[in-house]
């Protein structure tokens, strides 16, 4: 029967996950790479954002066979998160070129501090959001470009979220949108991208930002509200 099959398989989804992650805290590694220094006594902070059980604990665990130098698990993470942080440095540079290279350095610096990586009680997601996100900030900090303004298709994205503030961008060409995010301060205008653009939840943001959640809501209401402000009055929602 089809849902018995579909048990069936995310029971072995999440069997194959549980033994990744005993390989992985046991120091039992596959001796892939170079192996780092154990026994960071942090395993109880670990933490991902998914929502499948399974797939929480393979990321927990590849992590952890990451940190220990196994460059394959890693190779998975990268796989895994490299989609949402172009999507977000694309989304904050407007530039494909400039996001890609951004991409490559993120996850660069990641491979490069790994061993250093400790849980906190947040995703492995938000701290490489955060490595981005400095970096597209010490990018234009330094001069190196201006932030252009591309004719590309942004394409489909995710701004569904709770709230009033999805009203107002809901009201907003994509074009308008995106232009009037550059004008914002920096911090709302990642709050913003994060929130409506990547989807991602309060407490994801939060942690990327290294902002309590209280914090970010203030952040996502006072940047909804500037927005609205630079909005030419025939865009404003009724």
């Amino acid at each position: 029967m089809p849902s018995y099959g579909r048990e069936v398989a995310l029971g072995l989804d999440a069997l194959r996950a549980a033994i990744l992650l005993s390989e992985a805290l046991g120091g039992g590694g596959s001796g892939r790479g170079t192996q780092g220094p154990g026994g960071y006594g942090d395993a109880d902070l670990a933490a991902s954002s998914e929502d499948d059980a399974a797939e929480r604990t393979r990321l927990i665990a590849l992590v952890e066979l990451a940190r220990k130098g196994d460059t394959e698990a890693f190779g998975m993470l990268y796989d895994h998160y490299q989609p949402s942080v172009y999507r977000f440095l694309f989304y904050r540079t407007r530039s494909g070129p400039l996001a890609e290279d951004l991409t490559s350095e993120t996850f660069f610096r990641a491979l490069r501090s790994m061993t250093g990586f400790r849980w906190q009680g947040k995703d492995f997601g938000a701290w490489l959001m955060t490595i981005a996100r400095n970096l597209a900030t010490d990018h234009f900090k330094a001069g190196r470009t201006r932030l252009e303004m591309t004719t590309e298709d942004m394409g489909a994205h995710d701004d569904s979220t709770e709230g009033p503030e999805s009203t107002v961008l809901a009201s907003m060409t994509n074009e308008i949108l995106l232009e009037a995010l550059t004008q914002l301060p920096d911090e709302q205008r990642d709050c913003l991208v994060m929130r409506f653009l990547q989807g991602m939840s309060i407490a994801e943001t939060a942690a990327a930002l290294g902002r309590s959640d209280g914090a970010v809501k203030q952040l996502q209401l006072r940047g909804v509200r500037n927005l609205a402000k630079l909005m030419p009055d025939g865009i404003r929602g009724s």
